[in-house]
């Protein structure tokens, strides 16, 4: 069975948004010139293309991919080893953008994430997202019970 975890907008929220009234405008250009293509592909990266991990828990095997446009996964499997291990990670990010009158608006995330590591303990990939510890926790016990790793 496959699992898919979505995890991320690589450009951020603002871009993404921006890619989206890209994308409509494009469309509504197209029907005026076909130079409004141009408009629909940028929009449709930028907006769409989003980060995510498959667990293909019949296999035992990890995918990070992107996601180009959306529906196009770029990512190679690894294949899950005994002497892996999964720990949670706080991460905070931040994002910036300023208007035409020259302010500036931020927006911070926090989420805690399941993370993989190698058996020397360095970090492979995030694996799944949560809002909250409890439900990270109780992810991280199942995710480690599903593929047969230890805890970090």
């Amino acid at each position: 069975m496959i699992i898919r975890n979505n995890l991320d907008k690589p450009f951020g929220p603002m871009v993404s948004f921006a890619g989206i009234v890209m994308f409509i405008a494009g469309l509504i250009a197209t029907y005026f010139a076909l130079t409004g293509l141009i408009l629909v592909f940028v929009g449709a990266f930028l907006g769409f293309t989003s980060t995510s991990t498959l667990l293909d828990t019949d296999k035992k095997r990890i995918k990070f991919s992107n996601n180009l446009f959306g529906i196009i996964p770029v990512g190679q499997w690894i294949e899950i080893k005994p002497e892996m291990k999964v720990g949670l990670k706080n991460i905070q990010r931040g994002y910036r953008v300023y208007s035409r009158s020259n302010r500036m608006h931020d927006v911070h995330i926090k989420d805690i994430r399941i993370m993989l590591y190698g058996a020397d303990n360095k970090q492979i990939m995030p694996v799944k997202k949560f809002d909250s510890l409890d439900s990270a926790k109780t992810g991280l016990e199942s995710l480690s019970k599903q593929f047969g790793i230890g805890l970090r």
